[in-house]
């Protein structure tokens, strides 16, 4: 027992020396580019499966605490995908439909201040899907143009330094929201939205 004063200075002054404060950027704000899968899902008598949309990412982020192993950020997540086809046997589901996610969330990156640092995120808020106003067979989609969700997301990715301010940026995360319309009855329960994307960060005070 004698010794477990020295045993605690030695593990407050490690935890001190760990935990320290980096003097580095404060904000991030990352913009990325990637393609969003949607699952093959059977509803009712029908089998719907989403085409790869084309996904605008942007996210910023804001340094809550950081040490050097391991940093804390608050972030503001969007994005936005403008078209995805809908493949189905269903004549009689809707033709298309474009996605809008925005998810505030926390981030929690190892190595804040080395050339490579992965990370891991989670978050939720607010996702809205806009039908197409027509159906498979061509006739009006008789569904709301627009439905509104709630959205969870979590994944994780790489940055890595490139000169200066500049980052690059490799991520997967996967939205799981409610469901879009597809103009039959039997649509129910979630779905997952995956997106794979690469891009750049800007960091500065």
């Amino acid at each position: 027992m004698k010794h477990l004063p020295r045993i605690l200075a030695a593990g407050l002054v490690a935890a001190t020396a760990l935990l320290a404060q980096e003097s580095g950027p404060r904000h991030e704000i990352g913009l990325t580019l990637g393609g969003l899968f949607g699952p093959t899902r059977e509803l009712g008598n029908a089998r719907f499966s989403p085409s790869t949309g084309v996904a605008f990412q942007a996210n910023y982020g804001y340094r809550l605490w950081g040490g050097r192993v391991a940093a804390v950020y608050g972030e503001a997540h969007l994005l936005a995908s403008p078209n995805q086809t809908v493949n189905t046997t269903s004549v009689a589901a809707t033709r298309d439909f474009a996605s809008l996610f925005v998810t505030p969330g926390i981030r929690v990156k190892l190595r804040p201040a080395g050339r490579l640092s992965p990370y891991a995120v989670v978050g939720g808020g607010y996702a809205q899907f806009e039908q197409s106003t027509y159906l498979v067979n061509g006739e009006l989609n008789p569904a709301a143009r627009r439905v509104h969700r709630g959205v969870f997301d979590f994944g994780g990715g790489v940055d890595s330094k490139l000169w200066r301010f500049v980052g690059l940026r490799a991520e997967i995360r996967d939205f799981y929201s409610g469901s879009p319309l597809y103009s039959i009855a039997a649509q129910s329960g979630g779905q997952h939205n995956i997106v794979a994307s690469g891009g750049i960060v800007l960091r500065f005070q």
